[in-house]
Formats: structure tokens, sequence, C-alpha cells
């Protein structure tokens, strides 16, 4: 199954959170892209986030976050 939009928007939001603190969230502000605020509402529906506008990452979002930023990692790494 190949990425579509809306799951690289997903994709985009999760690597905004750091992983260093269980207590840093992000939030989604109602002026900003309406793709990010989709994103945002689709990953509270997964519950991925604990607030709809973002909030904090559930135990499966930090897996997710963990897992994105790891592929993130490895596409856009320099060949040795």
């Amino acid at each position: 199954m190949p990425f579509t939009s809306d799951l690289i928007d997903e994709m985009n939001l999760l690597v905004k959170f750091t992983l260093s603190s269980d207590m840093a969230g992000i939030k989604v502000h109602s002026d900003a892209d309406p793709l990010v605020i989709a994103a945002s509402e689709r990953l509270y529906e997964k519950k991925l986030v604990t607030e709809v506008d973002g909030g904090y990452l559930t135990s499966i979002g930090r897996d997710a976050v963990e897992h994105a930023k790891e592929a993130l990692r490895i596409l856009t790494s320099q060949p040795h």
C-alpha cells in the first residue's frame, strides 16, 4: 500500500513531536494549515495523540513517532 497524501501529512506532524519528554506536546492552532488541522484530527481519531488539536502522545503514538523518525533518518541518510 503506497503512502497517501493524508498519511504523509500525519507523518509530518508526528515527527514534530519530541521524544525527550512525555510532557512535551504540540498545539495545532485553529489558523494552521487546514491539512495540518485535518492530520491532527485523524491522529486523535487513531488514538495517537490525546487531543484533537495535538496534545500529548499516547503510548502507541510514541511508538509511531519512534518509527516515523527512524524511517525518516534512514531515507534521508547519505549513502556511503
